[in-house]
């Protein structure tokens, strides 16, 4: 079956609106957007986009929101004003902030207030020339608004102090873009949408060019793949996952929109009890997680108390999905966890294990239109059941990283194959098992780590010597980051090592252990044996 992937996501967006116009799209904190509402709200952040800053179609937009309403309305406003997205985690450091703005040349952040303190560091130092600040309920109703937006600020004291010298309250933003109408911008499915950050298979973060061809192509390649469990105007999805991810933003902006699905935002999903606060008396249909938060949550004794009834599906990926937590969510819930397999490159998924036919251990078959082998270190394809490195090729492939020609080409070949960087079997029928990861990169709860740039920061200590940083098996994450140091003062702690690691590194990247050592172990070279540590 062909799938017709030869359209922008605006045409998708628009004809979600007009089609299920009265239908709830979001709801986030008690709050609900119908998608009437949301093509009202993103209409008029596109106008003010057009009409009121210098951006251009082409520019790019970086957008540092967690799962709240204004975030798929500026997403969608952007990409109606023909700009191109680019997904900030709210979590970065000044340094790691900095970093993706400078790198992809955003000329304007929309950045939640409460995490507007590192923005506010380094924007002087940018391309920025526009940030348009929210505050978490600048989309609820006046008297709600006013109240949980003073209670955030002034009660919980959650908004650091910040200073721009150019910046616009969301509202605001809205209020000006309506007094003119959004003029459609032309445009081709090749045109890059979104340019979501990743260290890929190596190193420094870079952005992945993802197309609108891409995501419209997985957006269709999930939606039949999953057309017995995937209901229209029906389904209830749970959006515990970060929508700045790209796994996140396929199923719930793209996937759960186009077939006119209400989405449920959770914006702080590591608050157990507020999570399942907002789960109470809600006939959710799909929950879509990884596998700490579904550990954490069975632990959970209210969790444990709701409703399932309404319950079809429970999909996972960002991690690998363990035995005992998929064990133990069938049967609290009686739904199985189905889970897949992706790649920021690949817009993301390429594989998923099909609802009624899961085969626990793998991440499932490969989606329509999507081809998978696994290669030799020389590059030869591999028989059944023998294990090499995953290699991918389908519409949903990325047009390549940012600027980083040399980097394209080292994992992606003139044919179309992605390299993947995983080790992975396929057995004969067609299931994929991811055997290990070709390189070092740490994975906590779906974040990747990559041993490089901790080691960097460590090694700045002027008391650390040498340092190497492996991953290492965690009941609640997954993995945890350890580092191996080698230091030159012997009375330095390790408190005052992961206090220093924290001043430049996001929480999930700083060593959750550190050791001290006389030496690391290294090749004749002098190449330190990561492989070694973690033995």
């Amino acid at each position: 079956m062909s799938l017709d992937s030869n359209r922008m996501i605006v045409d998708v967006f628009a004809e979600a609106c007009r089609d299920y116009a009265d239908s709830p799209a979001f709801t986030c904190i008690n709050h609900t957007i119908s998608f009437r509402e949301l093509d009202e709200l993103s209409a008029r952040f596109a106008s003010y986009l057009q009409n009121h800053t210098n951006l251009k179609p082409g520019d790019r937009i970086a957008i540092q929101l967690p799962n709240v309403l204004q975030y798929p309305v500026a997403v969608f406003g952007a990409l109606r004003a023909g700009l191109v997205v680019v997904n900030t985690n709210p979590l970065y450091t000044a340094t790691e902030l900095k970093h993706q703005l400078t790198d992809s040349g955003a000329k304007a952040l929309v950045v939640l207030a409460n995490v507007a303190g590192h923005a506010s560091e380094v924007v002087a130092e940018t391309d920025v020339e526009q940030v348009i600040l929210t505050e978490l309920a600048d989309l609820h109703p006046p008297l709600k608004r006013t109240l949980i937006n003073f209670v955030v600020k002034h009660i919980k004291k959650m908004v650091p102090a910040f200073s721009f010298n150019n910046s616009i309250p969301f509202n605001k933003a809205l209020a000006s873009g309506a007094t003119r109408p959004w003029q459609p911008v032309s445009g081709i499915p090749d045109d890059v949408a979104v340019l979501q950050y990743t260290g890929g298979t190596t190193g420094v973060a870079k952005g992945a060019m993802l197309t609108h061809r891409n995501l419209v192509a997985n957006m269709l390649q999930v939606n039949l793949h999953m057309n017995d469990v995937f209901k229209k105007n029906q389904d209830l999805f749970v959006a515990p996952l970060p929508l700045y991810h790209i796994y996140a933003y396929t199923i719930h902006c793209m996937c759960a929109l186009s077939l006119g699905n209400h989405n449920l935002l959770i914006p702080n999903p590591r608050d157990i009890p507020g999570f399942v606060k907002a789960l109470k008396g809600v006939p959710f249909t799909c929950f879509v997680g990884l596998n700490t938060l579904f550990n954490a949550l069975i632990r959970n004794t209210d969790f444990r108390a709701l409703d399932f009834s309404n319950l079809r599906c429970t999909s996972s990926g960002g991690m690998a999905l363990t035995h005992d937590a998929a064990k133990r969510w069938e049967e609290l819930t009686g739904v199985p966890v189905s889970e897949g397999y992706g790649l920021t490159e690949t817009s993301p998924v390429v594989c998923i294990n099909p609802r009624f036919s899961i085969k626990l251990g793998t991440v499932g078959v490969a989606l329509p239109e999507t081809e998978v082998k696994v290669i030799s270190e020389d590059g030869e394809s591999l028989p059944v059941g023998e294990a090499g490195e995953l290699c991918v090729r389908g519409p949903q492939v990325m047009k390549g990283y940012w600027q980083r020609p040399e980097a394209t080409r080292e994992i992606l070949d003139d044919e179309g194959w992605l390299k993947t960087g995983d080790i992975a079997t396929i057995d004969e029928d067609g299931y994929v098992k991811i055997v290990d990861r070709k390189k070092d990169m740490i994975n906590v709860s779906g974040f990747k780590v990559f041993p490089n740039e901790v080691e960097d920061v460590l090694c700045e200590h002027p008391d650390i010597v040498e340092a190497a940083v492996v991953g290492v098996e965690d009941e609640e994450s997954g993995e945890v980051v350890k580092a191996f140091v080698v230091c030159s003062n012997s009375e330095l702690t390790e408190k005052e090592i992961r206090s220093f690691a924290r001043e430049s590194l996001t929480g999930y990247k700083v060593p959750h252990y550190v050791e001290f050592r006389d030496e690391l172990p290294k090749t004749n070279v002098g190449k330190v044996l990561r492989r070694k540590l973690k033995e």
